[in-house]
């Protein structure tokens, strides 16, 4: 498994549930870690065969515009559905902190970690295979 990162995304929006939090957007930092089973981009050394960090930057700048989550938890899994969806992740950490929150914390946060669903309509043994992928592990050959 190869993993793409993007460490200390910062950026500010609105997001809380407290009266102070709901009209002028706070900061807030982005980690995460996008696995993908072997990036082509290895091979290739091109930038179309795997996760461009430039379009995820982009991507999360867009969302902190436009959404209208109030929990870390809700924004979190809408970075995660994006890695997953838009840019073919297919394992995912994503680390959503509101730094200086309180006085006396650095941050507090939420990390969530998913894992692109295998499609029903794959044969068993494919589905098992592309789950072990996902996980970073590698299956054995079968004996019967």
């Amino acid at each position: 498994m190869d993993v793409i990162f993007i460490d200390g995304f910062r950026g500010n929006t609105v997001i809380g549930i407290c009266d102070n939090e709901l009209h002028e957007p706070q900061p807030i930092r982005i980690d995460l870690a996008a696995g993908v089973p072997r990036a082509l981009a290895c091979s290739t050394d091109r930038i179309g065969d795997t996760i461009d960090y430039g379009e995820v930057r982009a991507a999360l700048r867009e969302l902190l515009q436009t959404h209208r989550f109030q929990l870390l938890e809700a924004f979190a899994e809408a970075v995660s559905n994006l890695l997953l969806t838009r840019f073919g992740a297919h394992w995912l950490r994503v680390a959503v902190t509101k730094p200086g929150k309180f006085d006396d914390v650095d941050g507090v946060g939420v990390v969530i970690e998913r894992t692109r669903a295998v499609p029903d309509h794959l044969p068993r043994r494919t589905a098992e295979v592309l789950h072990l992928l996902g996980t970073g592990l590698v299956p054995h050959p079968r004996t019967d």
